[in-house]
């Protein structure tokens, strides 16, 4: 995408995002861990939350649908209640139907423009772009309303995930949406990663605690529900 379109695109989502979606995405982002128990995972998102995270995104590949609906149902509460945004990996029906703000797309996960039919015009879409700059620049032309980069350092959970180098998140910053940075992140590594112009880092939710002073400060989002 050339300069005159980059600067398109950046116009364009601008005035999309201040029609219909003012908040800004900032600070911790917290990802669940797949596990099954129901009561577990509400602890540690109740935990993440009190630790300063201000995202919950709910993943969990391993549930089948029927765990994964009450899952996201029940977090979906908690993060009324603790003030989070909370964000639907991968499916934004369910985001809908549970009241989610958002649904987190990643490349096998379906595109944004039938995210946004099936979820509705308020519905917070973010996509993982790895180490692509071409790929967020055309998702954001799309419609996405942020994107994430990663992995930045060896995760755990991704051992095999695709390498991405901090000066990606500066370049990113051109294209007017929030840039969140995962992968491998810890207390340690993290403030390189702000430095360097990320928005939000996301981490695994038990993790979030010993990352959250490293997030740039502000307010905490209110939830705004998707809907038609």
């Amino acid at each position: 995408m050339s300069e005159p379109e980059l600067a398109a695109a950046s116009t364009t989502t601008a005035t999309r995002k201040a029609s219909r979606w003012t908040r800004q995405l900032r600070g911790l982002y917290a990802i669940t861990p797949d596990i099954d128990d129901i009561a577990l995972l509400v602890a540690k998102v109740e935990a993440a939350i009190a630790g300063g995270a201000q995202v919950i995104q709910y993943r969990n590949k391993m549930a089948t649908e029927s765990l994964r609906h009450k899952q996201a149902a029940m977090l979906s509460r908690v993060c009324d209640g603790g003030g989070a945004l909370y964000i639907v990996n991968d499916d934004a029906a369910l985001a809908r139907a549970v009241g989610a703000a958002g649904v987190h797309l990643g490349e096998d996960d379906g595109d944004v423009a039938r995210a946004r039919a099936t979820g509705g015009e308020a519905l917070l879409i973010g996509v993982s772009c790895y180490n692509d700059l071409s790929r967020a620049k055309r998702l954001v032309a799309e419609g996405a309303d942020y994107v994430a980069f990663g992995s930045f350092h060896l995760s755990s959970t991704k051992p095999g995930a695709r390498r991405a180098e901090p000066g990606l998140l500066r370049r990113a910053k051109r294209l007017g949406v929030p840039v969140v940075a995962i992968g491998g992140i810890t207390a340690a590594n993290g403030r390189a990663l702000v430095e360097a112009g990320a928005d939000a880092l996301a981490v695994i939710a038990e993790h979030a605690r010993r990352v959250a002073q490293l997030a740039r400060p502000g307010a905490r989002p209110r939830r705004t529900r998707s809907g038609g």
